[in-house]
C-alpha cells in the first residue's frame, strides 16, 4: 500500500500519470496542430471565405495555389462563440477532458447542436493558451446550404479564424483529411521500418563480414603463433648448440689434438730429421729428437705460429754419424692458424 502523503511530484509532473504524459507527448508529436511531422504530411485545404480562397496546410497559409483534395468553409464570426483558456503546463495531459467540460460550461446550444474545435494560441513555461471555438451544428448547416449550396454536413470541412490562428470545428468534413493524413503517416512510419531493417541488414552483413575476418585473423594468429613457437625451439636448440660448440672449442683450446699436431711436425721437419719421443699435456710439447742441423730445427718451429715460447731445455748434443740431439718445448697457440 501506498503511503497517502508519499510525495509523487518529479518537476511539477505527478508521476503517477507517467503514462497519460508519455501518450500525450507522442499525441502531440504526431496529430497537434503544430506538429512537425503534421506540418509536413497534413493535406493541403482550399479555405473559403465567401468569393475567395486560400490554401492552407497544418494551419498555415501557404504560399500560390497548390492542388488539394480537401476543401473547407471559412464561418463568419457571427455564427462562433470564441474563448481563449489557459491551461497550466503539468494539467496540460488532461487538455481534451478540461476542454470538453468547458464546452459543455459555456455552449449556449443543445448539446447534440454543438460542435466545437480548438488550437494552440501560445505556448510558455507557465502553460499554454487554447483558442476554443464553440458552433451550431444547425446553423452552420444553414449558413453553408444558404451561401454555398453545400447540404451534406461531410461534403466540407468548417473553419473558424481566432485571434488570427485557423481552428478547425468538429464533426463535419475533417474526416477525409484525418484519413489521408493517417495513411500518410503508415507510409511514412513503413519506409523507416524498411530503412531501418536496411540499415540494419548493412550492419549485420558489415558485423557478418567483420566476424568472418575476424575469424580468419585468429586462424592466422594461431598458425603464426605456433610457427613462432617452432622457431623458438629451433632457436632454443641453436642456442644449446652453440653453447656445445664453444664448450668443445673451449676444450680443444685447452686441450689440442696430439695426432694435429704430430701432423704438423711431419710436415714442417724434412727428412733429415726425425722424432724418437713425443709427450703433449694440453698445450704444452715436449719433444726429444736427432737433426742433422738441430738449431734449422728449433728455428723452424720457432717460425710456425702455431708455436710459441720454443726453448730447449737442454744444450743440443752432437751423437754419431753427424746428426745432432735436441731437446724442445713448445706451446700450442691459443688460437691455431689454418
Amino acid at each position: 500500500m501506498l503511503e497517502k502523503g508519499q510525495n509523487w511530484e518529479l518537476f511539477g509532473y505527478d508521476m503517477r500519470h507517467l503514462g497519460k504524459y508519455w501518450a500525450a507527448a507522442w499525441r502531440d508529436l504526431l496529430w497537434a496542430h503544430d506538429s512537425p511531422v503534421r506540418q509536413r504530411l497534413d493535406e493541403v485545404v482550399r479555405v473559403h471565405s465567401g468569393a475567395e480562397s486560400a490554401c492552407y496546410q497544418a494551419g498555415t497559409a501557404c504560399a500560390g495555389s497548390l492542388p488539394s483534395a480537401c476543401s473547407a468553409v471559412l464561418l463568419p464570426d457571427g455564427l462562433v462563440l470564441c474563448k481563449q483558456i489557459r491551461v497550466p503546463q503539468h494539467a496540460e495531459s488532461e487538455l481534451l477532458a478540461m476542454l470538453e467540460l468547458e464546452v459543455r460550461a459555456s455552449s449556449p446550444f443543445a448539446a447534440a447542436d454543438t460542435r466545437w474545435g480548438w488550437s494552440v494560441l501560445a505556448r510558455d513555461e507557465s502553460g499554454i493558451r487554447v483558442a476554443l471555438a464553440i458552433v451550431s451544428a444547425s446553423a452552420t448547416m444553414a449558413y453553408l446550404g444558404r451561401e454555398y449550396q453545400y447540404h451534406d454536413s461531410q461534403a466540407q470541412e468548417v473553419w473558424v479564424e481566432v485571434a488570427g490562428v485557423m481552428v478547425v470545428v468538429q464533426g463535419f468534413g475533417e474526416g477525409l483529411r484525418e484519413r489521408r493524413y493517417r495513411r500518410r503517416l503508415l507510409h511514412s512510419a513503413g519506409l523507416l521500418v524498411v530503412v531501418a531493417l536496411l540499415v540494419l541488414g548493412m550492419a549485420g552483413t558489415a558485423a557478418l563480414f567483420k566476424g568472418a575476418q575476424l575469424q580468419q585473423l585468429e586462424q592466422m594468429s594461431i598458425v603464426t603463433t605456433r610457427e613462432a613457437a617452432e622457431a623458438t625451439r629451433l632457436k632454443s636448440l641453436l642456442a644449446v648448440a652453440n653453447e656445445t660448440i664453444s664448450a668443445a672449442n673451449a676444450v680443444v683450446a685447452l686441450y689440442p689434438s696430439p695426432h694435429a699436431e704430430l701432423a704438423r711436425l711431419t710436415r714442417l721437419l724434412d727428412d733429415g730429421a726425425s722424432i724418437s719421443s713425443f709427450a703433449m699435456a694440453g698445450p704444452e710439447i715436449r719433444l726429444r729428437g736427432r737433426a742433422q742441423d738441430a738449431a734449422l730445427v728449433m728455428q723452424q718451429l720457432t717460425d710456425e705460429p702455431a708455436y710459441r715460447e720454443v726453448v730447449a731445455p737442454q744444450a743440443i748434443s752432437r751423437v754419431a754419424e753427424g746428426q745432432e740431439q735436441f731437446y724442445l718445448n713448445a706451446r700450442v697457440a691459443s688460437e691455431v692458424p689454418e
